[in-house]
């Protein structure tokens, strides 16, 4: 099965600079949208990551861009913007002149930047507004599940918080792609956020491999010898989620 066409790259190109979505899939065109397209499959992998570095110190070193946690486990990282403590604003990296942040570090944030023109999601182009740690949240999942990242971070640094995204095949290997992760994970991702059950499951889903088939309100989702069933009311709310 093809799963994903891969945009803004080629072969040279490294995958962590590729915008992944499946074949024929159109551009999201608001948050909501991304939100929807690739929310669920971040925060089940941001479990993993969380399990490594929860409650660990950190560090950054600009010029390896890396993130070092508890001076052992080291990771490769792209800066997507900060925070400020003070303001309470965010500033994408791509537009903070004074942060001296190599321009390799900024690639994620730029595509992202192009992202947003191209489809006119402000989010994505305003260079700097009001913000807060919900919002973080927000950018660090759309990026995590747009680039197959294994997970973004919030460093926090005192006067801000700077958001890097991290990839790493050490992490990967921690990430099992769990068949009843997804039972615990995409009812907690429809309590936090405001967004289309229906379109939000069926994205998740396919993103961890599974085929989907729909028949009204019902929704079965196969992968091997593992099968979920979903049911939707006329708003598209999740009423049964099983598995």
């Amino acid at each position: 099965m093809n799963l994903f066409r891969k945009l803004f790259g080629n072969k040279e190109k490294s995958a962590a600079y590729q915008i992944l979505q499946f074949e024929g899939e159109s551009a999201c065109k608001n948050q909501q949208e991304l939100l929807e397209r690739y929310g669920a499959i971040a925060l089940e992998k941001q479990n993993t990551l969380g399990n490594i570095v929860e409650d660990l110190s950190w560090e950054t070193d600009l010029e390896k861009g890396t993130i070092q946690f508890a001076g052992k486990a080291t990771f490769p990282m792209q800066v997507l913007g900060t925070l400020s403590h003070s303001s309470g604003t965010w500033m994408w990296a791509w537009a903070n002149a004074k942060s001296d942040i190599p321009q390799n570090l900024l690639q994620q944030s730029l595509i992202l930047k192009q992202y947003g023109e191209d489809n006119g999601i402000d989010i994505l182009t305003n260079p700097e507004f009001t913000a807060d740690d919900r919002d973080l949240h927000v950018i660090g999942m759309i990026a995590s599940g747009m680039f197959n990242n294994s997970g973004y971070y919030l460093a926090d640094y005192g006067r801000g918080i700077m958001c890097v995204t991290i990839k790493s095949e050490d992490i990967d290997l921690d990430y099992h792609n769990s068949h009843l992760d997804a039972l615990t994970t995409f009812p907690r991702m429809i309590s936090l956020y405001d967004i289309n059950h229906r379109r939000a499951l069926i994205c998740y889903l396919k993103q961890k491999g599974y085929q989907i088939t729909e028949n009204g309100v019902q929704l079965t989702a196969i992968r091997n010898d593992e099968t979920i069933t979903a049911s939707f009311d006329d708003l598209n709310r999740l009423s049964q989620l099983n598995g």
